[in-house]
């Protein structure tokens, strides 16, 4: 999956936040219908006063991948492209703000199952721009480069010029290596651009708190060797020493054997991970009934993989996709895969 996403997006200009026209005309007929109805009820006049102020803590710039942007309010109808910006949003209890998200890439987690059901689902891969439109936001959140591809109508550009705001996710702002303190400064970030800061500083520390736990738990446990399987059949598609994924690995108790590939992702031969002996091997899960089996089947099947410790141990963890992703999902892969490298530090 990863070979497929585009690289980021090149630096945009400067913009202030304006709301969507369509929108603009859904917020006049409300205020009409609003003005109509006014001293229908007890307290109506106040309410309307408090809404009127501004917002606590406004206006907020952000500058995301060379486009910067100040709101003055909270973006309140709002677009996820791909699922771990959805779960952020979630996490931080803004399911009030999501008009729709789109490409869901793994399970999700329990305790978000049912508020992310509740958002509607635009598409299974990446909506059209057109799609998107539809929902009338003001602010679309994207995981992915390739949420905001220009060659598929979906530019950052194009969005600023039907006035609605955009956000990528840190991760594809063409920094070259990200680790845990990009997920928490994802997390801030989007809590200041939502008026949510206490929240977001609440999560972060319930995520570190997770991680804390689960380090103390193997602490002077051995490093176990652990070979990352994301795909491929001819050649290994692995996490390089630039990925998330490395520093889930280092802080659950182990070692990724290709740490030493300088790069986010990229390919080993089979060759090279037989000689390098891993004692796990952690399967990146992506959406599919059978996605896991299937690479499971495959690594057993090898003859040339059959004394691999981890393979002929049948030694598999398996981590969702959006656990490797800058999100709020890394703190638990480092819980699940401690587990299951030092499982006798867990009973």
């Amino acid at each position: 999956m990863y070979g497929d996403i585009p690289r980021p997006l090149s630096p945009l200009s400067s913009r202030s936040r304006r709301r969507p026209l369509r929108a603009v005309g859904v917020a006049v007929a409300l205020s009409a219908t609003l003005l109509a109805g006014c001293g229908t009820s007890p307290g109506a006049g106040e309410e309307k006063s408090a809404a009127a102020a501004p917002a606590k803590g406004f206006p907020v710039t952000v500058d995301n991948c060379g486009t910067r942007t100040t709101y003055d309010a909270p973006p309140s109808r709002v677009v996820t492209i791909h699922q771990h910006p959805a779960e952020l949003m979630l996490a931080l209890g803004l399911k009030d703000r999501m008009v729709g998200t789109a490409y869901p890439d793994s399970a999700v987690l329990p305790e978000l199952r049912k508020d992310f059901e509740a958002v509607p689902e635009l598409a299974a891969k990446e909506p059209s721009f057109e799609t998107v439109l539809d929902a009338e936001p003001d602010f679309v959140y994207g995981g992915y480069a390739s949420a905001f591809a220009e060659n598929q109508g979906r530019s950052r550009e194009a969005f600023a010029d039907a006035g609605i705001d955009t956000y990528l996710n840190r991760e594809y702002c063409g920094k070259k290596q990200v680790s845990m303190e990009d997920t928490y400064d994802e997390i801030r970030t989007i809590g200041s651009v939502f008026g949510v800061p206490d929240r977001a500083d609440t999560l972060v520390a319930d995520l570190r708190g997770r991680i804390g736990a689960a380090v103390k738990a193997v602490e002077g446990a051995p490093e176990t060797p652990v070979f990352v399987y994301d795909s491929g059949d001819k050649a290994a598609f692995t996490a390089g020493g630039k990925s998330l994924g490395t520093e889930v690995i280092k802080l659950a108790g182990g070692r990724n054997v290709f740490a030493d590939l300088d790069d986010v992702f990229g390919d080993a031969s089979w060759e090279q991970v037989v000689a390098r002996k891993p004692e796990v091997i952690a399967i990146y899960d992506y959406a599919g009934a059978d996605n896991v089996e299937r690479k499971k089947e495959f690594l057993l099947s090898q003859p040339a993989l059959a004394n691999v410790p981890a393979v002929k141990n049948k030694r598999f963890v398996v981590l969702p996709l959006t656990a490797t992703l800058v999100g709020i999902r890394a703190p638990y892969a480092v819980e699940d895969l401690a587990r299951g490298l030092h499982p006798e530090r867990f009973r």
